[in-house]
């Protein structure tokens, strides 16, 4: 439906009904699908024929559902999984292998900081982690022989440092290696970050996509763009033999959708991480309504912004709506339409101001989640980044007395009620 607006797009891509066929998305609650001849299902396996057999590898409500987002993303292909973090585990090491290398950005996430640092190193994966702002220059002495990939966040949780996608993508594609985009805050109504250079992008559908806390999933979207076979020695994984499928090469197989389609059989066939098909339904009811809801995020989250940057207890914001903000301008330029309704920001009085502060909220809830149609607040430092030491969270851009600052979809008024009353406290 590429013609269509993404208004239009959230609406009608995916399932597309027939005549006769239900107009909402079917719910495919089964396991297994049933063949007539042993030879048929053979040739599933074989991945000689499209189809069904078994949904911890694929399902036909879950497909139709990525569908969509590939569609939202411009992208040929897209895999959906069961949390965020599954996606953006699949989208690395789909590329990456025991003695393999990747850089991404510091300001990123707690939980992927602790999948590259912590996790990958134990599967020898070493992962570098580099300063977004710093220059090109720098980030260049951080590549090696054998980096497979650059990762970084659109708008970084929860620092919310603005990514500037072509300066990475850039310095990706010089070293022959993909980049990929985690594009959760900013979602595909906001950034499509494949238009300025990245060649995957991934998602925690959980947040703005879902919009109502109700499923908890990923997807991974492979624009077709990056020639895995112009580096086909660094990328043998897709570019060589399959024994586990009889010798078969993905990108001769399977063309642009072969990064997906290998992430598809092979780890999703060995790991498992597949959402449940009543999830994606859930998801693809979120993804119908996300425009109308991130503009009013963006609006609601704009003048929460302004107050808090006004008010004598606050010592400094984050967010890219301001003018006075460090990444106004590169915001700007990737998410003219707006970036997000997330906020961090942080009281003159630190880290015991920021509890009384958050204890005070009556309409804001603490809560270990982000981006979804009600306003909730939480302490990274306390929470999820609690992991790191104080040298790695000042490298995540977390301060000890930062607070994430949620901004949901109620009426403006009641938010600003709601932190004004319990700033007196703070």
């Amino acid at each position: 439906m590429s013609d269509y607006k993404i208004e239009t797009k959230c609406l009608h891509s995916g399932w597309v009904p027939k005549k006769g066929e239900p107009r909402m998305l079917p719910i495919i609650q089964s396991t297994t699908f049933k063949y007539d001849t042993t030879d048929e299902m053979g040739r599933l396996f074989d991945l000689k024929d499209d189809g069904y057999f078994y949904t911890r590898v694929q399902n036909p409500t879950n497909d139709m559902v990525a569908a969509k987002i590939a569609d939202l993303e411009g992208g040929v292909a897209a895999l959906l999984t069961s949390s965020g973090q599954a996606a953006n585990f699949y989208a690395t090491l789909n590329l990456c292998e025991a003695g393999d290398h990747l850089i991404s950005t510091s300001t990123i996430y707690g939980g992927t900081f602790n999948l590259f640092a912590v996790t990958f190193k134990k599967l020898g994966i070493e992962c570098t982690f580099v300063d977004p702002d710093a220059s090109s220059e720098e980030i260049e002495k951080a590549f090696r022989p054998n980096t497979k990939l650059v990762f970084g966040e659109t708008i970084a949780n929860p620092a919310l440092t603005v990514l500037d996608i072509e300066k990475f993508a850039k310095l990706a594609h010089s070293h022959k290696v993909p980049l990929i985009v985690d594009n959760t805050f900013a979602t595909p109504v906001n950034c499509q970050p494949f238009k300025w250079g990245a060649d995957i992008v991934t998602h925690s559908t959980t947040k703005y996509m879902d919009g109502h806390a109700a499923q908890v999933g990923g997807a991974i979207v492979d624009s077709g763009n990056f020639d895995w076979e112009s580096n086909a020695e660094k990328f043998s994984c897709l570019t060589t033999p399959d024994e586990s499928y009889h010798g078969l090469i993905y990108t001769q197989a399977f063309g642009k959708k072969a990064y997906i389609t290998k992430a598809t059989v092979t780890l999703m066939r060995d790991l498992g991480s597949i959402p449940s098909p009543m999830n994606a339904f859930i998801l693809n009811l979120g993804l119908e309504s996300m425009p109308l809801r991130v503009e009013r995020h963006c609006y609601n989250a704009q003048k929460v912004a302004e107050f808090l940057n006004a008010h004598e207890k606050v010592s400094s914001v984050n967010y890219a709506g301001l003018p006075s903000d460090k990444y106004h301008e590169r915001a700007k330029k990737y998410m003219p339409k707006g970036t997000c309704g997330v906020i961090s920001f942080e009281l003159k009085g630190g880290r015991e101001s920021a509890v009384r502060f958050m204890d005070s909220l009556k309409l804001a809830t603490i809560a270990t989640h982000v981006a979804d149609a009600k306003t909730c607040v939480l302490h990274p430092a306390s929470h999820t980044h609690r992991q790191m030491n104080d040298e790695q969270l000042k490298e995540a851009g977390v301060s000890p007395g930062m607070i994430r600052f949620s901004v949901g979809i109620e009426n403006i008024d009641d938010i600003l009620s709601d932190l004004e009353q319990a700033l007196k406290n703070a």
